[in-house]
């Protein structure tokens, strides 16, 4: 669960169940709130597999 005291993200995995979590990972990936939550069912949570998907 989320410890909505602390700011920012885990690092390592994305929810997208969480808009602020999904604002901030479409900042850091440069994405649209749609890629980031395509590449997610595509691949996954994990940030950087994430991340690698989007990169293609």
């Amino acid at each position: 669960m989320d410890n909505l005291k602390l700011k920012g993200l885990d690092g390592k995995r994305i929810n997208i169940h969480e808009h602020y979590e999904v604002i901030s990972w479409c900042q850091a990936f440069g994405c649209t709130q749609e890629e980031l939550k395509k590449a997610v069912a595509a691949v996954g949570t994990s940030a950087e597999s994430v991340r690698k998907h989007l990169k293609k």
